[in-house]
């Protein structure tokens, strides 16, 4: 790989991974909410879910994914589904102790299938599997150096956001406040969510 290509891939990584999208906004969410420890379960779950799913689609299954309009539209709508349910949960937690017993919360493998249910990391995926990957004779050692790339800033984005979050959450939670800005702020990432549902059916 040329270091024009690794740069051009550099570049997408950042400007795809910190711009806000259901993980990130995921992580700042329970990272407010549950504290840093539980939200961890949830970062580290996101360059998981987001190896399985791009190894797939070295593989050649996101171009079957995409191919078949049945396949397409069915993550499509479950993933458009899972959002505007963990958008309706952040609209209901409007305090810690509502969160802290299971209304907002995501598991490790939540966080996992999440993956797959975002259209948008199937496109993301397929794009990057056709710029770097698709049609090139070193194409399993190009795999071996884009894969680790992928998921170091899956993981950094995430955890930067969880991190934000965390240190929120204090100011957040002020008993002074009745928790309106805990409220808000959830109010604030659940329609994040929704605007990335309505984005995201639009495919």
């Amino acid at each position: 790989m040329t270091s024009t290509e690794l740069t051009a891939l550099l570049v997408l990584c950042a400007a795809t991974s910190f711009t806000p999208r259901p993980n990130t906004t995921l992580s700042a969410a329970l990272g407010a909410n549950l504290g840093w420890r539980r939200a961890l379960r949830f970062v580290l779950s996101v360059p998981v879910g987001w190896g399985l799913l791009f190894s797939l689609c070295a593989a050649g299954v996101g171009a079957l994914v995409m191919a078949v309009p049945a396949l397409r539209i069915g993550v499509q709508v479950l993933g458009v589904g899972y959002l505007l349910w963990l958008a309706t949960k952040l609209f209901r937690a409007t305090a810690l102790t509502q969160a802290d017993t299971g209304r907002l919360n995501v598991t490790f493998w939540q966080g996992v299938m999440l993956q797959f249910l975002n259209i948008k990391a199937w496109m993301l995926a397929l794009s990057v599997v056709a710029g770097w990957l698709a049609g090139r004779d070193d194409m399993v050692s190009r795999f071996a150096v884009v894969l680790p790339i992928l998921l170091l800033f899956g993981l950094a984005s995430n955890l930067t956001y969880a991190l934000m979050g965390t240190l929120l959450r204090g100011w957040l939670a002020d008993a002074e406040h009745g928790g309106r800005r805990l409220r808000w702020f959830n109010r604030s990432m659940g329609v994040v969510l929704l605007v990335t549902a309505a984005w995201m059916a639009t495919f």
